[in-house]
């Protein structure tokens, strides 16, 4: 199915990957889309969410992670690796590469975790010019181009509800408001902003805790979680490694892994 074709009257959930793998579980799991978010390829890499991984880093990781799955991937490509001709660019290839839609977002770069402060957005203009280019950019129209907007950290609800408008207006498909504060805030951007709407439930973060449901009846489409996935496997990675250095033994870890062939099996591998 797709992306385009999920977007209906009830939200929909896309887990992150940051890996093939994950992805695989993901689509096992039962989602019925993926997100490969830019925090968690930077950060599986060792590196922040600083845009510092290159175009070519990100299309080749995104591209192992589309490749293992038949559900649709939306690809966080943070600020499009440059101006309007690079972000041209960017759709093409990632459009190439069997992306359903990529993500892309009016921070300055370098960019910052979109949790973080100190974040910086560039003249509403000028991001205008890149979502214009997006288009430009795609051959398909079931291709679609979610723009993110950070605004409402450096200039409120108010300017960042009059960017997802101008956003809106210039061709973006989807708008992605990103670290909105309180249910109440979710409810006046899908008020004023009339378009498919996207939503981070990201942990440790600005948002607080909001289900699906609610998602759903404050008029969402898309609910991202970005990092759950990551975050919970490096939590249990650690927790394995301090038993191993602990005990001298992985013996009391096993209850805790998948089988060999269960890895297998989510992987396709017939053995015979």
């Amino acid at each position: 199915m797709k992306l385009s074709e999920l977007t209906g009257k009830k939200a929909v959930t896309v887990p992150g990957a940051f890996n093939a793998a994950t992805a695989l579980l993901v689509e096992k799991a039962g989602f019925e889309a993926v997100y490969i978010s830019g925090a968690g390829l930077s950060n599986s890499n060792g590196l922040p969410d600083a845009g510092i991984l290159s175009r070519e880093e990100v299309l080749s990781l995104s591209s192992t992670i589309i490749k293992s799955v038949r559900i649709p991937a939306i690809v966080d490509i943070d600020t499009g690796f440059g101006g309007p001709e690079e972000v041209r660019e960017s759709v093409r290839l990632f459009e190439a590469a069997g992306a359903a839609a990529v993500q892309i977002e009016d921070q300055e770069f370098p960019k910052r975790c979109g949790h973080l402060p100190g974040k910086a957005v560039i003249p509403a203009e000028e991001f205008i010019d890149k979502i214009k280019a997006t288009r430009a950019g795609r051959t398909r129209t079931d291709f679609l181009i979610i723009a993110r907007t950070d605004a409402r950290a450096t200039g409120g609800l108010d300017e960042a509800i009059k960017r997802g408008r101008q956003y809106l207006e210039a061709g973006a498909d989807m708008i992605f408001p990103e670290a909105l504060e309180t249910k109440e805030e979710f409810r006046e951007f899908s008020r004023q902003v009339k378009a498919p709407l996207v939503a981070n439930m990201t942990e440790f973060g600005k948002t607080p805790f909001i289900t699906l449901d609610e998602f759903t009846e404050l008029g969402y489409s898309l609910v991202l979680f970005p990092m759950t996935a990551f975050r919970a496997a490096m939590k249990a990675v650690e927790e394995a490694l301090a038993e191993i250095k602990n005990t001298g033994t992985q013996k009391g870890l096993v209850d805790r892994m998948m089988t060999r062939e269960d890895i297998y099996r989510l992987i396709r591998y017939d053995i015979g």
